[in-house]
């Protein structure tokens, strides 16, 4: 049989494994201010109007297109890490207040510079934010984190943001929470069963419940040129007889 690739069973062998961090933490962190921007705000709904019927807008008026304000509201992240706390620093500019849950706390200084709260149960902060973004990494641990049980927790004016992995959030119990207003939409860039996308959600993104993006968070030349120098750098490192500097070691 094959052997999986994972860090523990190349060790075994000798093969060293190295990957490339520090690199897709601010696009994706922009992406995901885009996805929170772009569901409360209708922005994709917006769009529509002007392409899918063009010349049938009749124009302005003072309850047309009306969404939700994002400032003063509250953000809960689920994973604070590079990329969640890169989110928390733009959220915070676009006025949001920065709650998170996390395996643990960040420094204090992180904290203070953010005026963020940390929650120990993420069932408590669900509770009580108004939009949640996905910014774990998929894990055994964090397979269906945002469980049926979890989604019932959110408010029903709450939104939420997904730019980690399909699989964090239980799909089928999403839209099934979509589909009864039990939440006031979903930005997704990603997707349980990727590269399909299930037909529910196209539907609902055609109602304007959800946005949905192609797993595009990371996509920009800029990202993709530093991920690239970095695999060179690797294999520079290991051809000359030196450590490469981004291993990625069994337990890590």
């Amino acid at each position: 049989g094959t052997v999986p690739i994972v860090p523990e069973a190349a060790a075994r062998r000798g093969i060293p494994v190295t990957h490339q961090p520090k690199v897709r933490a601010a696009d994706t962190a922009d992406m995901t201010l885009a996805l929170i921007l772009a569901v409360p705000r209708r922005l994709g709904e917006g769009a529509r109007v002007l392409t899918d019927k063009p010349g049938e807008w009749a124009g302005w008026s003072p309850t047309w297109m009306l969404g939700r304000r994002i400032h003063g509201k509250r953000i809960g992240i689920v994973g604070m890490g590079r990329i969640g706390t890169a989110v928390a620093r733009r959220a915070k500019a676009f006025g949001l207040s920065i709650h998170y849950h996390n395996r643990k706390r960040v420094s204090p200084a992180t904290e203070d510079e953010l005026e963020a709260t940390y929650w120990e149960s993420l069932d408590q902060m669900l509770a009580r934010v108004d939009i949640v973004s996905i910014n774990c990494p998929s894990t055994p641990a964090t397979f269906h984190l945002i469980s049926a049980r979890r989604l019932a927790l959110l408010q029903p004016t709450a939104y939420i943001v997904n730019t980690a992995r399909g699989d964090v959030v239980d799909e089928s119990a999403l839209i099934k929470c979509l589909r009864e207003g039990k939440i006031a939409g979903a930005g997704l860039d990603v997707f349980e069963n990727e590269p399909a996308v299930n037909p529910k959600l196209v539907k609902l993104a055609n109602e304007g419940k959800v946005v949905l993006l192609p797993h595009m968070s990371s996509a920009t030349i800029e990202g993709r040129i530093d991920m690239g120098d970095k695999v060179i750098i690797n294999i520079r490192a290991f051809i000359d007889g030196h450590r490469p500097p981004n291993r990625v070691l069994p337990g890590r």
